[in-house]
């Protein structure tokens, strides 16, 4: 998910987008230490991406309160 995606999005959407992401890297840890998963490099991937989706969504309710 690159951040021109979730520039389009709506607020609602984009709370729901970091929701699942946040359930989605829950569950990637849940892997980790079950030893199930076997590219780590996702678990980076989806902080990263929660990281941007909060981002702007911050940007837009800042931008919104004005």
């Amino acid at each position: 998910m690159n951040a021109s995606e979730l520039r389009s999005k709506d607020v609602a959407a984009l709370e729901k987008e970091v929701s699942d992401l946040l359930k989605a890297h829950f569950g990637l840890r849940m892997q980790k230490a079950t030893q199930q998963l076997t590219n780590h490099t996702v678990l980076g991937n989806t902080r990263r991406d929660i990281a941007r989706a909060k981002t702007i969504l911050a940007e837009k309710k800042k931008g919104a309160a004005k």
